[in-house]
């Protein structure tokens, strides 16, 4: 019994300390002149360097349509674009309002991306495991969702993918197994 009046007792402190705030609100946003603002915030270039800037640009991605084809996402990344930061920006999947409308995925959230560079418009993802525990459908629309992101990174004559820095054949949509596929392999994916 005295257990429970001291757990009554808490809980009864937490939501009366829990209604009270430090900080009061104030009804209308108050203006902060410019020469207030410190530590160099409203700079053009990035504080405590040799004028650095960073800029931004849209880059498709693609993610499986609640058709099950593939279709474009817009993501924002550094620009230039660096085919890691794509590949990237594609493996965090489908954001909350695209998975509301019925899109998804069909790469596994456990992907992890070691590497992806680009040599000679050919882009090389290396990743630690393997496509090939996925199923035919979504090992298709996974290579898919990869080789049309890339291919709109720069990867202009197809992906090679590897698995812990071993070039792993992949499964296109006419059966064959290849071990650098190109956009045009997969068009039959694309949601037109």
């Amino acid at each position: 019994m005295r257990r429970l009046r001291v757990l009554l007792l808490v809980v009864a402190g937490a939501l009366v300390l829990s209604s009270c705030t430090l900080v009061t609100p104030n009804a209308a946003p108050v203006h902060i002149a410019k020469s207030k603002v410190g530590l160099q915030l409203l700079n053009p270039t990035i504080p405590g360097t040799n004028g650095a800037r960073v800029r931004f640009i849209t880059q498709p991605v693609y993610i499986v349509d609640a058709t099950g084809q593939l279709a474009p996402s817009s993501r924002i990344v550094p620009k230039p674009p660096a085919l890691a930061t794509v590949i990237e920006q594609l493996l965090l999947g489908p954001s909350t309002i695209e998975s509301s409308v019925g899109d998804t995925s069909a790469l596994p959230q456990s992907l992890v991306l070691v590497s992806a560079t680009i040599h000679h418009r050919v882009g090389y993802l290396n990743f630690a495991t393997s496509l090939n525990s996925l199923s035919r459908a979504d090992q298709l629309l996974a290579v898919g969702q990869l080789v049309f992101t890339a291919f709109d990174a720069g990867a202009t004559k197809g992906i090679v993918i590897k698995v812990a820095g071993v070039i792993e054949p992949l499964l296109t949509p006419s059966g064959q197994r290849l071990t650098r596929v190109t956009e045009s392999d997969f068009e039959s994916l694309l949601n037109s």
